[in-house]
C-alpha cells in the first residue's frame, strides 16, 4: 500500500521515533488540557469560521501567487512563483499561527500570553494578536537576537508587548525559548505559551502546523485557478520549521518534489551553521525528539546563521520523520548565498525579501538554472525590513 505522509503525529504525539511529550510533570497537565482544547474548541466549526473570518478581514489573507517573470526567464527556462506571505499583516506567515492559538487561548479563559522569538516576527505576530484580543503578552528573546531585530523589537513594545532579554547561552532562540518554557512552569493557570514553530512538546507541532497549512491549501487552489498550472517542485526555508511545513503538508500525498533549505552559515564543514538536518542527529531538546546539534558529550552546540529565524539547533520533528523518509530533501545554502538571493529578488522584481527567506530562493534559484519546464513554488515567507540594518553593515564587495 502506498505511503500516507499526512496522517501523523499519533495519539501520543510521534512521527514515529520524533516528536513526543518530553517535558517536566508539571507541563504534562496544560499540554493535556491544551490537548483538549485543540480538539474541543479549534476543530469545532464556530472556530473555524470566527478564525477564518479574521484571516480574511484583518490578516489579509487568502495572499497572492506571484509569477516572478523576469527572474525566470533570466534563470532559465522554468516558472517561478511566489507565496506572498510577506503581505500578511505584521510582515510574515508567522501571524497564522498567532491568530489561531491567541483566539484558542482566549476561549479557554487565559489572560496572559507568553512566546519566545528569534527574528522577532513571531514576536510581532503575537504582540499583535494579543493587542486585538486585549491580552497581557510577554515575549522573550534572546540578547543577540534584539540587538539584530532593533524594529521588530521596538514594534512589539508599541502594541503593549512586555520584552523580556534572555542572556543566557547564545542568547539566541534556543535560550528565548529555554526561559519562555520556565515561565510557563510557574503560571500555567493563566498563561498560554504560543509557541512559534513547529517544535516543542506535543501537541504544539501538530496545532503550528494546522494552523500554517492554510499557506498551502490555498497554493493548490491558487495555482489551478489562477495559472490552471499545478506545482511541480516545492521550496522553503527551514528553521523550526513553521512556514516550511505549511506550504508542505497538504502536498505530501502529491506527486511534487520538495526542498526544504537550512542555514548553512559559513559553510557545513565549518561548524558555523544551523542545519541540524544536514549535519545533526536525533536527540530531545525543547520537550521533543528531533535531529538537534549536540556535540559528543551531549551538549547543545553554538548556531550560526545571519538570519535570526534560522539560527536554531533543532527543528520540528515532522521534518525528521519527513527526512528519514525520504519524502523532503534538506539542502543547506550559506549565508553568502542568501544575500545574493537577497539582492537579486530585490532589484529584479521589486520585492525585498526577509534574509530566512533569502535562503529558499538561493536554492530555488539554483533549481531553475538546471531544471526545464518546471512549476517552482517557493514560500515567500516574510518580507525584510526588519534586516534591513542587518544588510546595510554587509559589504557587496564580499560576496
Amino acid at each position: 500500500m502506498k505511503k500516507k505522509f499526512n496522517n501523523l503525529p499519533d495519539i501520543n504525539g510521534h512521527f514515529d521515533q520524533y516528536g513526543g511529550m518530553f517535558v517536566s510533570e508539571t507541563l504534562i497537565y496544560p499540554l493535556k488540557e491544551l490537548l483538549k482544547a485543540y480538539k474541543k474548541i479549534a476543530k469545532s466549526s464556530n472556530f473555524k469560521e470566527l478564525l477564518d473570518s479574521e484571516l480574511s478581514s484583518y490578516v489579509g489573507r487568502p495572499t497572492p501567487i506571484y509569477y516572478a517573470e523576469r527572474i525566470s526567464k533570466e534563470l532559465g527556462k522554468s516558472h517561478i512563483y511566489l507565496k506572498r506571505e510577506d503581505l500578511n499583516h505584521t510582515g510574515a506567515h508567522k501571524i497564522n499561527n498567532a491568530m489561531g492559538q491567541v483566539l484558542l487561548a482566549k476561549q479557554m479563559g487565559k489572560t496572559r500570553i507568553i512566546a519566545e522569538t528569534g527574528a522577532g516576527q513571531h514576536g510581532v505576530a503575537t504582540a499583535t494578536a494579543c493587542a486585538k484580543y486585549n491580552l497581557q503578552c510577554i515575549v522573550y528573546m534572546g540578547e543577540e537576537d534584539i540587538q539584530r531585530q532593533k524594529i521588530n523589537v521596538y514594534r512589539m513594545k508599541l502594541l503593549g508587548a512586555e520584552v523580556v532579554p534572555v542572556s543566557s547561552g547564545s542568547k539566541t532562540l534556543k535560550d528565548a525559548l529555554n526561559e519562555a518554557l520556565r515561565d510557563w512552569v510557574s503560571n500555567v493557570d493563566n498563561t498560554h505559551y504560543v509557541i512559534g514553530s513547529v517544535a516543542g512538546p506535543h501537541p504544539y507541532p501538530m496545532i503550528v502546523r494546522d494552523f500554517q497549512s492554510v499557506i498551502g491549501y490555498e497554493s493548490k487552489k491558487q495555482m489551478k485557478t489562477l495559472y490552471n498550472k499545478e506545482a511541480d517542485i516545492l521550496v522553503a526555508c527551514v528553521g523550526g520549521g513553521s512556514n516550511a511545513i505549511g506550504l508542505f503538508h497538504p502536498y505530501l500525498n502529491d506527486k511534487v518534489k520538495i526542498f526544504g533549505v537550512e542555514a548553512g552559515g559559513y559553510g557545513l564543514s565549518t561548524g558555523m551553521h544551523a542545519a541540524p538536518l544536514n549535519k545533526g542527529k536525533p536527540g530531545v531538546l525543547h520537550g521533543n525528539r528531533t535531529y538537534i546539534m549536540e556535540d559528543k558529550d551531549g551538549q547543545i552546540q553554538t548556531t550560526h546563521s545571519i538570519s535570526a529565524g534560522l539560527d536554531y539547533p533543532g527543528v520540528g520533528p515532522e521534518h525528521s520523520w519527513l527526512k528519514d523518509n525520504k519524502r523532503v530533501k534538506y539542502v543547506s545554502v550559506t549565508d553568502k548565498e542568501a544575500l545574493k538571493a537577497f539582492y537579486y529578488l530585490t532589484e529584479k522584481e521589486g520585492i525585498i525579501p526577509a534574509l530566512e527567506t533569502a535562503h529558499a530562493l538561493a536554492y530555488a534559484f539554483k533549481i531553475a538554472k538546471k531544471e526545464k519546464n518546471k512549476n517552482i513554488l517557493i514560500n515567500l515567507s516574510g518580507r525584510g525590513d526588519k534586516d534591513i540594518d542587518t544588510i546595510a553593515k554587509m559589504s557587496r564587495m564580499d560576496l
